[in-house]
């Protein structure tokens, strides 16, 4: 394995069998620690070093290490990997991250606009399939740690609309769920529900492609017995919002440029700091899926190092 590689799969990661039917990748149980702690985050933005203005390569670098004494189980990015989709981004994102890589931390990644920026569709994927060769051929997956938790990677660069191809393979995920899973993660760009903008970054608002994914979540979530959070970025920022049975994050803090908004009431995070650069860290331990939002306090230091909890919640799962 070329040692630069930053995603690892554990061994233990094979296409689905008999036991995991409906999953692309899974993990047993006996593969995985107790708890389950996972990581999620996106709008990393990994490029040249020299561009600061639509990436902070200190923050960036600081969050990829922090992320790393996590030792987390694995590592879910919800797009926008990468500046631009081109072959030296994704050099600087392999050295980056090569920390992850030598600590053999799995990598999640969800597809976003920018790696599809600056070289045609066709050209953009073959270099994210070269980044992450695991993933050749598909656009969306999903991934089965261990027996309680699905994970869900989609790509809101495609249709999510209802008869849609990715949509038709959604439902029959959700459809042919194992009996025993209780949270299903998805991760995703694009936001199905965020506070909605009249003033700033309008542009960013909820759009009816991922609108459409939260009026069919609505119906599953009241018919599962697992529960359903979604994680997308795209704002760079913080959010958390709670609708239909659903949980929603914004976590867009990785790196690109911050963008301050106007919270809504719905949104239950209330904090005003700016900018957050953060990630978000999730364990599954006993009958509690817990989640906490990790902000790097002093991201205009020379070297940043400190760390504050902003948020915390916890879902509360059926036995």
């Amino acid at each position: 394995m070329n040692k630069y590689l930053p995603m690892v799969f554990l061994l233990a990661a094979t296409l689905s069998g008999a036991a995991r039917a409906a999953a692309t990748f899974s993990i047993p149980d006996s593969g995985l620690p107790e708890p389950l702690v996972l990581i999620d985050y996106g709008d990393t933005r990994f490029t040249d070093a020299g561009e600061t203005t639509a990436s902070s390569p200190t923050a960036r670098r600081a969050l990829v290490a922090r992320i790393a004494a996590e030792n987390p189980a694995a590592i879910f990015i919800n797009g926008d990997l990468p500046y631009h989709g081109i072959a030296a981004d994704y050099e600087v994102y392999r050295a980056e991250t090569k920390i992850w890589g030598d600590h053999q931390i799995p990598v999640y990644p969800a597809l976003g606009n920018h790696e599809f920026s600056a070289c045609l569709t066709s050209i953009c994927l073959e270099r994210w399939w070269n980044t992450f060769p695991q993933l050749r051929g598909r656009r969306w997956y999903s991934v089965a740690l261990g027996s309680r938790l699905l994970g869900i990677a989609l790509d809101s660069d495609a249709s999510l609309m209802p008869g849609s191809e990715q949509r038709t393979w959604l439902q029959t995920q959700v459809a042919s769920l194992d009996p025993a899973v209780r949270v299903v993660l998805i991760v995703m760009h694009h936001p199905p529900v965020a506070s909605v903008q009249t003033v700033k970054l309008v542009d960013h608002n909820p759009r009816p492609n991922e609108q459409a994914l939260a009026a069919y979540l609505k119906s599953a979530a009241a018919q599962s017995a697992a529960r359903f959070i979604v994680s997308s970025g795209h704002i760079h920022n913080y959010e958390r919002l709670s609708q239909d049975g659903v949980t929603y994050l914004v976590s867009g803090g990785g790196g690109a440029t911050p963008y301050d908004i106007d919270r809504l009431p719905a949104d239950l995070y209330r904090n005003t700091d700016f900018p957050n650069y953060h990630y978000v860290r999730f364990e599954l331990h006993g009958q509690t899926f817990s989640g906490a939002m990790i902000r790097l306090e002093d991201p205009a230091s020379a070297k940043p190092s400190r760390w504050q909890t902003k948020d915390r919640f916890e879902v509360s799962l059926q036995p």
